[in-house]
């Protein structure tokens, strides 16, 4: 044998990989670490290849802000079975593509899949990390917020994360992460009714009258009524139109009046696996 268990071990802190796939990659490289490293980021593709189809629709949901508050960021690491999705190994390749995305303040995906992680790309790491793992892996999913200040909120388990950007500076820490919580628990589709999509609206005022055409009610009065039901699904869909769920009795518009009356959500983004 050409190499020690000094070099199985230095392999395998390098690639992730396992002891006996270190060894064995060590073996048919007839202990050339090099080449070994190779073998070892060749099975990763050999195995990605061959699991492209699979449905990876298990996965992790993380994320963070950076020191100042004023810029978050979320990703979405993709495995096949929750088995994996709970390993501390994964959840830390996770998190450390998240901290790097954070401190290059990525502005997309595909900036994110090109930045470098330990002298290799992040896409080429998920690769290797297929082969490691079994396991399709997969970063499916990256956003970022900037603003003045930025909370972040990561549900219990994993599955599901929430960025929350203010427009003012030093936002109290409760007060934020309680509008993050809320963003997690309702689901909002935007931030107010004038940022809601004008073909969601369309779409909405058509639900609302065909569901009334089909009660009876007349034609001539089917525009009115079904402004009343819209004006109900901004309550009900936009941030800060939201009943608080802390307090059923005020909107969180009302809730963040209460701590600072110039206070108001500028963005959101909301990201949730098996919904």
């Amino acid at each position: 044998m050409s190499f020690t268990t000094a070099d199985v071990v230095k392999l395998r802190k390098v690639t992730g990989a396992g002891m006996m796939d270190c060894k064995n990659a060590l073996n048919e490289a007839d202990g050339n670490f090099d080449r070994a490293l190779e073998i070892i980021r060749e099975k990763g593709k050999l195995v990605a290849s061959k699991r492209a189809d699979r449905d990876a629709a298990e996965g992790v949901v993380l994320a963070k802000v950076n020191a100042d508050n004023k810029f978050g960021a979320m990703v979405v690491l993709n495995c096949e079975t929750d088995f994996v999705a709970k390993n501390e190994n994964f959840v830390a390749f996770a998190d450390s593509i998240l901290d790097l995305a954070l401190a290059n303040k990525a502005a997309n995906l595909e900036a994110v899949k090109a930045l470098e992680l330990d002298g290799r790309t992040v896409e080429a790491q998920v690769t290797e990390q297929t082969g490691v793992i079994g396991e399709k892996i997969e970063l499916s999913y990256y956003n970022c917020v900037a603003a003045e200040t930025v909370i972040s909120y990561i549900h219990p388990g994993n599955k599901l994360a929430t960025l929350v950007g203010f427009n003012k500076d030093g936002v109290d820490i409760q007060v934020a992460k309680d509008v993050a919580m809320q963003v997690a628990a309702m689901a909002p589709i935007a931030v107010d009714k004038n940022s809601v999509p004008q073909d969601v609206v369309a779409k909405e005022l058509e639900i609302a009258k065909e569901k009334y055409r089909q009660e009876g009610k007349p034609e001539a009065m089917l525009d009115k009524i079904a402004q009343g039901a819209l004006n109900k699904f901004f309550q009900e869909s936009t941030l800060l139109n939201q009943t608080y769920v802390k307090d059923g009795k005020i909107s969180i518009k009302e809730f963040l009046a209460q701590n600072d009356k110039a206070l108001t959500v500028t963005t959101f983004d909301r990201y949730t696996l098996n919904a």
